[in-house]
């Protein structure tokens, strides 16, 4: 219901700006003429008002600004799309859901289309994130292909979406120069909140077992948290030329983004290039379309030392000058017994300065799209699409002598490369015709598709510093190949431009599911079909001055899912084993070869999803949007579960059970002023969906998949997958309170009365997935300024403040050093770790400014069509919430030592002669 309630008081609001827009149209002398709007469906376009299926379009007049990645650009644009970010280091990646997924440890990413190639979902070693590679000033638009009807024709790949990415092009005419820069400084958030020295001091000497522990406090007060982080400055360079030298449109871009992150060390380096030529050939019946995109990352990665800074006993100086220090770089660091105790905190400055961990990352993308109208039938059109992906990464991790991390040698270094490569030929014909003796449009499409990866990892010795140079562990080399094919077909029927029929069917092998045996679990067929209903266009609504569009759509659709991890998970192999796995005859060590897990009944998980949903427009499309409900139901789940003693591995991938998803969507745009001097429009949606996992197969009726490991302890796990439940659903005891509402340490619900505290106590409390998400964004502009801004919110957000979990009395003095504490300790009162209590789960509902802009034109500065914006910035501009943490959105929704999001502020242009 509180759902609801938001609702009823954005009420009078939208209320308000429906009587604007009508008196605006009311009044208007000029009819303004509509745009159509052209969206990608996959393998064509298609009219958004002649759509069947659920798709979402983001062009770029809607993106977010300042975004390093290319998935930061839609983070809050469209319903059922939510982008997390995992962390707040300079080009780390996000994680995007499309309707919250659909499997449970198989991969829940969406399949992401460039320019017609799919990619790969994983990226190399040395890159955080593969869309990181990608330039976000080159990208034109995002397609999201959210229910089955529509992304059916992608098949073995489509069960969490597709998001189809077209990059800018050039176009015919004069010579077009967009030059951009931007300066940027990103500070830190906040802090956690911990113990300062006086308080920690008077903690310990009050709280204390023994008088050692008072003895090793220092005299220091000392922020450790504020030390890791700086000040990070970063400037984004982007230079475009475009225009057409007779008959070929071109379009050329360079691109140069440097960021240093707020953790010291941190650093990101990125250099593009983009090419787009997009000839027509033979009187315009042959459509060329070349795309090749190049970059090249660098990127140093901090120690991780967040944790560390937490923890670090506050009343201790950074460095010691003592003998003892000598011995560790100079910098305080715990010693036991003359020797350093290796349980002891590391000092956080000194492993930043004692690690360099640098990558390398070239990609290249290269793709070749023909389209040729054939001259005996123009209504016949014969595609080719070839597409190249190439990915490589080298690195090093170096860890420096006489320091800490490298007390017991001389230091180490690692070296990695890694190679993947993509490989896409598709080929297909369309046939697109207007059958007038029956008001009918046609549009078919026949096609094939040949897709091969390739992952290659070189083996890489990891050195001591010993001045021999002597090899730790023995390279082993890997390499793997992975093919897809598929054929598929579709056909698109527009009755009278009222009645809209599509229906398409794609028969998918994976090489994935071969067992080297038969091919039964390699072929799998996906088909859907989808209607829509064009009322806005029937004699009852067709001179309506209020409606200016209405449509009912409803689609069915299967979708397909192999993605996994690995590429011969079905197929008996052996690898020879590593250094640390000798067999040893007497006094001589060899190398053995060892089975592999696998699973020869693998096969494909298969999403089947319902979608009914209305597009509609109101007051000459001044007031747009659309409402959504979806069903899905996710049969023959990949999972990872625990297998019996004696197999090779105490895990293995296996088709486990069912999942259902139901949800609502809701979109709506509003222009309440558009004159010549001022226009305002804004943005709003919002999204719910729930998942339920319905069946685990051949198992009791109690069988759970624990998930979410957290620290303290070992292998302890705090979600669960339970039939019946949500996934990740967190899995501890109920907490009981005393009169006061302190936690009892150690008291629990006894919740099936058998008079013990057990396992079989634990219950499901809360999720990951919350109960709602919220986007918000608007734009004005008065004469030459204009202001924007976006907003999300997440209501019923829920997160295991880990660190927490492992503050208590004990962990003061444990192991013959002193460790911080979370100032909410002193409210728990815990005197030894209670990480299964569900007091550590914390509401952490949100609502956060993710942009605000404001900008200035000059036009016709030099001469006509040359103009000039300036505009400030800022990204990451509040946060509202009550949870205890520095930033309550967490991807996996459990906090512990998690690199918080930097507010930026930028200062930048664009410039366009």
């Amino acid at each position: 219901m509180k759902n609801f309630t938001t609702v009823l008081k954005i009420a009078p609001a939208f209320l308000l700006a429906s009587s604007m827009i009508h008196a605006q149209v009311q009044d208007s002398t000029t009819k303004e003429k509509a745009i159509e709007e052209v969206v990608l469906i996959g393998y064509g376009k298609q009219k958004k008002e002649d759509l069947t299926g659920s798709i979402s379009s983001i062009t770029s007049k809607d993106f977010n600004g300042g975004a390093v990645s290319a998935d930061q650009l839609i983070q809050g644009k469209a319903p059922g799309v939510t982008v997390t970010g995992n962390g707040g280091a300079p080009g780390v990646g996000s994680t995007i859901r499309i309707r919250g997924g659909a499997s449970l440890t198989a991969s829940n990413d969406p399949l992401i289309v460039i320019d017609g190639i799919p990619m790969d979902f994983g990226s190399v070693s040395g890159a955080s994130n593969a869309l990181a590679l990608i330039n976000p000033n080159d990208i034109e638009s995002f397609d999201v292909l959210k229910d089955a009807s529509a992304a059916a024709i992608y098949g073995n790949r489509a069960s969490n979406g597709v998001i189809l990415i077209t990059t800018k092009k050039g176009s015919a005419g004069k010579l077009k120069v967009n030059f951009s820069t931007l300066a940027s400084v990103s500070t830190k958030m906040g802090i956690q909140d911990v113990l300062t020295g006086d308080e920690f001091r008077k903690y310990v000497t009050e709280n204390a077992s023994q008088q050692k522990y008072i003895d090793m406090l220092g005299t220091a007060n000392t922020n450790w948290q504020d030390l890791i982080y700086q000040q990070a400055w970063g400037t984004d360079n982007n230079v475009a030329i475009s225009g057409g030298i007779k008959k070929l449109p071109y379009r050329l871009s360079l691109g140069y983004n440097e960021q240093n992150g707020i953790v010291r060390t941190n650093e990101f380096r990125r250099t593009s290039v983009g090419i787009n030529l997009t000839p027509k050939l033979f009187d315009n019946h042959l459509s060329i379309n070349v795309n090749i995109k190049g970059s090249m990352t660098e990127n140093r990665f901090p120690a991780n030392v967040i944790g560390a800074a937490q923890q670090m006993d506050p009343t201790q100086n950074v460095n010691d000058n003592s003998a003892q220090g000598a011995q560790v770089g100079n910098y305080y660091e715990w010693f036991l017994n003359n020797s350093l105790n290796v349980n002891g905190t590391a000092n956080p400055l000194a492993s930043l300065e004692a690690r360099r961990d640098v990558s390398t990352v070239f990609r290249g993308i290269g793709g070749l799209q023909l389209d040729y109208k054939f001259h005996f039938l123009p209504d016949l059109h014969w595609n080719i699409n070839v597409g190249y992906d190439y990915q490589k990464g080298t690195g090093a991790v170096t860890e420096y002598a006489g320091y800490r991390a490298t007390f017991f040698n001389l230091g180490t270094r690692r070296d990695y490369t890694q190679e993947k490569s993509n490989k896409l030929l598709e080929t297909y014909l369309n046939y697109v015709k207007n059958i007038d003796f029956v008001n009918t449009k046609v549009d078919l499409l026949a096609g094939y598709s040949y897709q091969k990866f390739n992952d290659k990892v070189p083996g890489a010795l990891t050195y001591n510093g010993d001045p021999s140079y002597n090899a730790v562990s023995a390279p082993r080399d890997y390499e793997g190949n992975l093919v897809l094919l598929g054929f598929y077909g579709r056909g698109i029927f527009t009755i009278a431009d009222k009645y809209i029929l599509t229906g398409s069917v794609r028969r998918d092998a994976t090489s994935r599911f071969y067992n080297g045996v038969d091919l039964k679990n390699n072929w799998g067929t996906f088909a859907a079909v989808s209607g829509a209903w064009k009322m806005k266009n029937e004699n009852f609504l067709k001179d309506s001055k209020v409606f200016s569009d209405l449509k009912l759509r409803a689609g069915w659709g299967e979708t397909g899912q192999q993605e996994v991890g690995g590429y011969y998970n079905s197929f008996a192999s052996y690898n020879i084993s590593d250094a640390t796995a000798q067999y040893g005859f007497g006094d001589q060590f060899f190398y053995m070869y060892r089975p592999t897990q696998y699973n020869p009944n693998l096969t494909w998980e298969t999403t089947e999803t319902i979608n009914a949903g209305i597009d509609f427009g109101f007051l000459n499309n001044r007031i747009t949007g659309s409402f959504d409900w979806f069903k899905k139901n996710t049969r023959d789940l990949l999972a990872r579960v625990q297998v019996p003693a004696g197999e090779f591995s105490n895990t293995n991938i296996k088709n486990v059970g069912s999942m259902e998803t139901d949800g609502l969507e809701f979109l709506i745009n509003v222009v309440p002023v558009k004159t010549e001097n001022f226009n305002w429009d804004f943005s709003f949606n919002v999204a719910h969906y729930n998942p339920v996992i319905t069946n685990f197969q051949d198992v009791a009726p109690d069988y759970l998949i624990q998930q979410g490991g957290i620290s303290g302890g070992i292998g302890n796990n705090v979600q669960a997958h339970v039939v019946g439940n949500t996934p990740f659903s967190f899995w501890l005891f109920q907490q009981v309170y005393d009169d006061n509402g302190k936690p009892l340490e150690g008291v629990y619900v006894d919740r099936n009365n058998d008079g013990k505290i057990d396992i079989a106590d634990r219950y499901l409390y809360k999720s990951t997935t919350p109960d709602a998400t919220f986007g918000f964004s608007t734009k004005l502009r008065y004469k030459k300024w204009d202001f924007s801004t976006s907003l999300r919110a997440v209501v019923g957000n829920y997160v295991y403040n880990n660190f927490a979990s492992q503050s208590n009395v004990q962990s003061i003095q444990t192991n013959d050093y002193l460790q911080n504490i979370s100032t909410t300790a002193l409210n728990y009162g815990f005197a030894t770790p209670q990480y299964w209590s569900d007091a550590f789960v914390e509401n952490a509902s949100f609502l956060r400014m993710d942009n605000l802009t404001v900008g200035y034109n000059f036009t016709n500065i030099f001469n006509k069509g040359t103009s000039l914006r300036i505009y400030g910035m800022a990204q990451n501009v509040f946060v509202i919430t009550k949870y205890s943490g520095v930033d309550p959105e967490i991807f996996g929704n459990i906090d512990n030592g998690f690199y918080q999001r930097p507010k930026v502020y930028s200062l930048g242009l664009n410039f366009q002669f």
